[in-house]
């Protein structure tokens, strides 16, 4: 007498592929954790320490002190105005401060523009360097923040600059 053969696919699955396919499905959901964890972290975790009074970043360089701390400054390469899309290179110098990394986020102030995330290279002499560039905007005018988030260890400090943009014209 014949035994008849499974037609049951679970049942005529190997166990290791068994074990590679969780594994498989494990890993994935611990990616798409990861990626979404890091798309959607947001500045909830940084210390907002406020910038001078009366700076405008596309007038020149900016200062913030990040408490007793140290502080930061922030100069866009504006050259006295900054157009909307134009290359800004961007560099943040650090005071008493010993940082990771650091990055220069743009948000609109009156308007929701998304988020515009631009991380900073560390260069030799200590500061940090990098390009970005704000988006254009339907409104001819339009009021901006930089925020700079510097990120060392478990900590994470800030500070933020108004200034506004002009349309570029086309």
């Amino acid at each position: 007498m014949t035994i008849p053969a499974s037609t049951d696919p679970a049942i005529s699955r190997p166990p290791l592929l068994r074990v590679l396919v969780l594994f498989t499905l494990g890993t994935v959901a611990m990616a798409l954790w990861y990626l979404t964890s890091y798309s959607l972290r947001g500045s909830d975790d940084v210390s907002w320490f406020p910038e001078e009074a009366g700076c405008d970043p596309s007038q020149g360089v900016c200062r913030a002190a990040l408490g007793e701390e140290g502080s930061l400054t922030l100069d866009l390469g504006a050259g006295g105005e900054i157009r909307a899309l134009e290359i800004l290179p961007m560099t943040v110098a650090l005071k008493g401060i010993e940082a990771e990394s650091v990055a220069v986020e743009f948000i609109g102030r009156d308007m929701d523009m998304g988020l515009h995330r631009y991380p900073l290279a560390r260069q030799a002499d200590g500061t940090f360097h990098g390009e970005g560039q704000v988006p254009i905007c339907t409104d001819a005018e339009m009021p901006w923040r930089a925020r700079v988030i510097v990120t060392g260890g478990e900590r994470r400090l800030g500070s933020g600059f108004n200034f506004e943009v002009v349309r570029s014209r086309l």
